[in-house]
C-alpha cells in the first residue's frame, strides 16, 4: 500500500476545493470509510491525499444538530448519516418507511453504524472480477467485461453492456422512488435529482456517476412516501447483497392502487425503473393475489440475462409483489409468497 496524506476539511466548501486541487493527481473523499478501506486493501486505488468528510456539516449547524430533519414538506438526510441512523429515525420511519426498510437489513451492525449515506449512494460495484487486483477487466481500462463469458450469477440482467455490474446500493433505489436529490457543492450545480446522479456503462465504462470533479455530496432531500416498502431477495438473511430487490411507493384508493412507482435493485447497473409496473399496477387492489403476480410479472419484459442469472427472471416479481404488500401494510402475506 503507497503513502498517502490525509486532509481534514473544515467546510465542504474546502474539501471541495481540496479534491479540485490539481497538485493532486487522485484525491479521493472519505465518509465512512468502508469501500475506501476494501479498494486500498485490494490494491485497487492509490490516492495521494485522502480526505476526510465524515463528520463535516452545514454551516448552520450546531455540535448534536439532526441529521434528518423535515420541513418545507422535504425530509432533509445530511451527506454523514449512518445507515444506522436512517434505520432508527422516527421521521423516515413515518414519512419514507422504504428507505429505513432499504438500510436496515444492509451489510451488518458493525458497517450499518459507520457507513455514510452519501457514501452507499457512491460505493463502486461488487462485481468479482472488478475486484480482483489482478483481473484487468473492461471497467479497469481493460479489453472485455469477463462476466459475459465467465461466472455471471450476479451479474445485470438490464443495461445491455458492455459492463454488466449491478449497482451495489440499497439506499439509492429507495431514494430514486422518493424524488431523492442529492445536493451538490464545488461545481456549476447545486443539485442532482437522483434518476440522473448515475449512468450506463455504455457512457463511460470506468465510472458509474455524474458527479463533476470536485463536486462533493453534501445532503440529500426527498419527498415524503409514507405509503412505500422494500424487499431483498438474498442468499442468506445475514450479511449477503441481494440478488434482486425492489422498492415501492404507491397512492392508495381503499385497497386499490391507484399510482404506483417502481424502482428494482441487483439487476442492473443503475438503479432500474420499472415504468410498466408501475402503469400495470394501476388500479389492481392488494387484496387481488393474481392481478398483482399479473403485473409485477411485467418487471422483466426486455431482460436480457446471462448464462448463470436466469433465476433473477423469476425472483424479481416477487420481490416487487413483496414489496407492494409491505407498503400497503400487509407484511404477514409475504411470510407465505412463492
Amino acid at each position: 500500500m503507497n503513502r498517502f496524506a490525509f486532509a481534514q476539511p473544515r467546510t465542504f466548501q474546502e474539501a471541495a476545493t481540496m479534491l479540485a486541487d490539481k497538485r493532486f493527481s487522485l484525491p479521493v473523499l472519505k465518509g465512512g470509510g468502508i469501500d475506501l478501506v476494501d479498494h486500498l486493501k485490494e490494491g485497487l486505488t492509490e490516492p495521494d491525499v485522502v480526505i476526510n468528510v465524515r463528520r463535516l456539516r452545514p454551516g448552520w449547524a450546531t455540535a448534536g444538530s439532526p441529521q434528518i430533519t423535515e420541513s418545507g414538506g422535504l425530509i432533509r438526510i445530511e451527506a454523514g448519516t449512518t445507515l444506522a441512523d436512517i434505520a432508527a429515525s422516527e421521521i423516515i420511519r413515518a414519512k419514507a418507511p422504504v428507505l429505513a426498510q432499504a438500510v436496515e437489513y444492509a451489510a451488518s451492525p458493525q458497517v450499518r453504524n459507520v457507513a455514510t449515506a452519501a457514501g452507499n449512494l457512491l460505493q463502486r460495484p461488487r462485481c468479482w472480477y472488478y475486484r480482483h487486483r489482478q483481473t484487468e477487466c473492461l471497467k479497469k481500462g481493460g479489453m472485455k467485461c469477463f462476466a459475459v463469458d465467465g461466472e455471471n450469477k450476479y451479474h445485470a440482467i438490464f443495461g445491455d453492456g458492455p459492463c454488466f455490474i449491478v449497482h451495489p446500493s440499497n439506499l439509492a433505489p429507495a431514494l430514486t422512488i422518493c424524488d431523492g436529490v442529492a445536493h451538490v457543492i464545488g461545481g456549476k450545480r447545486e443539485q442532482i435529482p437522483l434518476a440522473e446522479l448515475y449512468h450506463l456503462p455504455a457512457r463511460d465504462v470506468r465510472s458509474e456517476n455524474t458527479l463533476e470533479p470536485g463536486e462533493v455530496v453534501t445532503h440529500l432531500t426527498c419527498s415524503p412516501a409514507p405509503v412505500s416498502g422494500f424487499y431483498a431477495v438474498k442468499e442468506k438473511q445475514s450479511f449477503d447483497w441481494p440478488l434482486v430487490a425492489a422498492s415501492v411507493w404507491m397512492r392508495l384508493d381503499g385497497a386499490r392502487i391507484s399510482e404506483a412507482r417502481v424502482c428494482a435493485g441487483a439487476v442492473a447497473p443503475v438503479p432500474w425503473l420499472l415504468p410498466r409496473v408501475d402503469g400495470a399496477l394501476r388500479g389492481v387492489s392488494v387484496d387481488d393475489d393474481a392481478g398483482l403476480r399479473r403485473a409485477c410479472a411485467v418487471a422483466v419484459e426486455g431482460a436480457r440475462p446471462l448464462a448463470d442469472n436466469k433465476y433473477k427472471l423469476a425472483l424479481l416479481p416477487v420481490a416487487i409483489r413483496r414489496a407492494v404488500l409491505i407498503a400497503a401494510g400487509k407484511p404477514q402475506a409475504t411470510e407465505v409468497d412463492a
